[in-house]
Order: C-alpha cells, then structure tokens, then sequence
C-alpha cells in the first residue's frame, strides 16, 4: 500500500491483509487472549505485574508472526491505535463466527 491511510475504515481491510496467513492470526488470537487473561487476573488479583506482563504477551506473539511467519512489518509500527484496535477487533470478530466473512471482502483468501 503506498502513502499513509486517512480512515480507520481503510485501515480494517488492510490489517486483514497484513494478517493473511492463518498461523499469524492463530499467534495473534493466542497473545490477544494472554492479555485478556491477564487483564481479568490484574481485576480479580490488584497486582500490578499482570498490568506489566499484558503488552509481552500481546506484542511478542504477534511480532514474532509477522517476522517469521507473515514476513512483513507490524502495522503497530505505524499505526498503533488503530492496530491495537484492530487486534481486540479480530479476536472478538473471530469469536463471534464473523472473521471468514471480514477476510473475504478485504480479498483475503
């Protein structure tokens, strides 16, 4: 994609092209739900260690995916809002049975 996205509504379909390949999406399902574990464990615990382990959990998965799997750059990089978004939406899209129909109309096979 050349030149910078204006939209989130842009963006959606892009970062599901980014994360084309299926075993980049099951690294990221993975970490995004190690950071809801620890989300829910900081809220049911007080301590603030899972507060500090949630972004490892999250970023290191997902980074190793697109280095060694994808073989591209995460959008994280240059669009960290709408990527962080992004992952929560994925997973939860995924969760709801939603995802295959996502993937399609941004052209993903």
């Amino acid at each position: 994609m050349s030149g910078r996205i204006a939209t989130y509504a842009e963006f959606w379909p892009y970062y599901l092209r980014e994360h084309g390949r299926p075993r980049t999406r099951a690294i990221h399902f993975f970490g995004t739900g190690l950071v809801l574990l620890f989300l829910i464990a900081f809220l049911i615990s007080g301590q603030g260690i899972f507060l500090l382990l949630a972004p490892f959990a999250g970023y290191g998965p997902a980074w190793v995916a697109h280095f060694f799997v994808e073989k591209n750059k995460p959008a994280t990089f240059e669009y960290p809002l709408w990527s962080l978004f992004s992952d929560f939406r994925m997973f939860f899209v995924w969760l709801s049975g939603g995802l295959g129909k996502e993937l399609k109309k941004a052209g993903v096979a």
